[in-house]
């Protein structure tokens, strides 16, 4: 017989779906529900503090750019839709629709963990891992994988983001020591084909 035929036994005896269901939840016929001995159980709830359990929330949300709230998981949702949008304005009229910024920056949120400034923060874009990062995208329309980015910003790390024809990304940080042109006004970046993908 098989742990689980008690589920059709259940259903002979006429008992309700809301009831069965609960029965599968719990792994247990009603009628073997009063063999667990109660003592046993409060044993072993014995660590589980009597009070409210712990809230699943924190206390102080993240925030970012000038207090709006931050959730990575909304981020994604955005970040995807915003890449379906710009396909299908491609897709439509044959022209880019110019978002390519944000969708670096947005980009760099979800799998660089960028923590973005307030809105039009000079010097950087935000941090990652509390090292102050500059973030330039590549847009599809480009050709060549070279950045320039001013050379009195307030940045450690330079971040790369690439987006080609087919809307894939991908990144690279490059720790502002290495960047060309050090004496200049500004600084060049490139991203090779060795980039870590996406």
């Amino acid at each position: 017989m098989s742990d689980w035929d008690f589920l059709y036994e259940m259903n002979e005896r006429g008992y309700s779906a809301e009831e069965i269901a609960d029965a599968a939840g719990s792994g247990a016929a009603p009628w073997e529900w009063e063999y667990i001995d109660r003592e046993w159980v409060d044993s072993q709830l014995g660590d589980v503090p009597e009070d409210k359990p712990l809230p699943v929330e924190p206390d102080t949300l993240f925030k970012s750019r000038d207090g709006f709230p931050f959730c990575t998981l909304k981020q994604a949702d955005i970040f995807y839709d915003l890449i379906d949008c710009a396909k299908r304005h491609f897709e439509n009229t044959g022209r880019y629709l110019q978002v390519w910024g944000e969708l670096g920056e947005i980009y760099a949120e979800i799998k660089f963990d960028l923590r973005r400034h307030r809105t039009h923060e000079a010097g950087s874009d935000g941090t990652i891992s509390g090292v102050l990062v500059e973030v330039k995208t590549i847009s599809p329309e480009k050709t060549s994988d070279r950045v320039l980015v001013k050379s009195q910003g307030n940045f450690e790390q330079l971040l790369i983001v690439r987006i080609d024809q087919n809307f894939q990304f991908k990144g690279k940080l490059i720790d502002r020591s290495e960047l060309k042109g050090v004496s200049g006004k500004f600084l060049r970046g490139r991203l090779k084909d060795d980039a870590s993908d996406a």
